[in-house]
């Protein structure tokens, strides 16, 4: 089996996995039946969808990456578009999760199968009380991880987590806010987006003091996301290169704060494949191995 390299949110990204909106959206019935008890925004087009989603492809390929595509499957919901939350990944190879919203518990057997067959390490599964979402998850360098404790990622699941990825790797645990409850999707990643080594776009308002001290003790630099572009996942951005990145159109601020710090910066149209179901472009991939 290939091992996994370059293990972090902001090297050039090497190979990928995502799910087109044909696989997880399938079908206008589908869309029909699942949308409002996803708790979308609104309905989302599938063509609309596919487009968007190929525009997406289209960028990250540019830079020279491998994208792998997840396979449909009857269990699936239009979630599973969001394939990060599904698995995340360590030094020795994919950690399945164990998802927090009850409608995607059957993705991460599905990503399982499809890495083994591959030929891409998996080296377990948090399981039974514990749960965990890939969302939560940030590596900064291979020795170093943030985890969010949410109500998608908790105690049990950071514990398995931690034993995991053994005693080498520092797991620095975020307990962040309740924001909007327990039904709402709030995630580490949904207030910071590492853009460099040594450059992280946060959302302050919503971070852990600690967590937030704590990243500029390692010496980090913060760019802000204003207010008003937090709702429009302005704080949500995948770096696909070090200071190279793609974001979601509507947030101008944002986009101009990256570029003052050296960024260049990708702007895709999302109103299918990310407004809706408020998944901006990390969620939409998960990386496995950059350089």
């Amino acid at each position: 089996m290939t091992m996994l390299s370059g293990l972090n949110e902001f090297g050039r990204l090497k190979r990928l996995a995502m799910r087109r909106p044909a696989e997880a959206f399938v079908n206008d019935a589908r869309i029909d039946r699942e949308w409002q008890n996803l708790n979308y925004h609104y309905r989302p087009d599938l063509a609309k969808a596919q487009a968007e989603h190929d525009r997406f492809a289209e960028i990250i390929r540019g830079i020279g990456a491998d994208i792998l595509y997840l396979p449909p499957a009857d269990s699936l919901t239009m979630d599973s578009l969001y394939v990060r939350d599904a698995a995340t990944v360590s030094p020795r190879g994919v950690i399945l999760a164990n998802m927090g919203k009850k409608q995607r518990e059957g993705e991460p057997a599905i990503h399982g199968k499809f890495f083994a067959e591959t030929q891409i390490p998996v080296i377990g599964a948090i399981t039974g009380a514990g749960k965990l979402e890939g969302g939560d998850l940030i590596w900064l360098d291979e020795k170093t991880v943030a985890i969010g404790r949410t109500y998608r990622t908790n105690d049990e699941g950071i514990r398995q987590f931690r034993n995991l990825v053994g005693p080498d790797v520092h797991v620095e645990v975020a307990v962040m806010p309740h924001y909007k409850g327990e039904g709402d999707v709030f995630h580490l990643m949904s207030v910071i987006s590492p853009l460099d080594h040594d450059l992280q776009l946060v959302y302050s308002p919503l971070m852990p003091i600690p967590f937030r001290e704590w990243l500029l003790k390692r010496g980090q630099k913060l760019v802000e996301v204003p207010d008003a572009e937090f709702p429009t996942m302005g704080c949500n951005v995948l770096a696909i290169a070090p200071r190279e990145v793609v974001m979601v159109k509507g947030n101008p601020v944002t986009k101009a704060r990256m570029e003052e710090a050296g960024c260049k910066v990708h702007v895709i149209e999302a109103d299918a494949i990310s407004v809706p179901g408020e998944g901006g472009p990390t969620c939409l991939t998960r990386p496995l191995e950059r350089v």
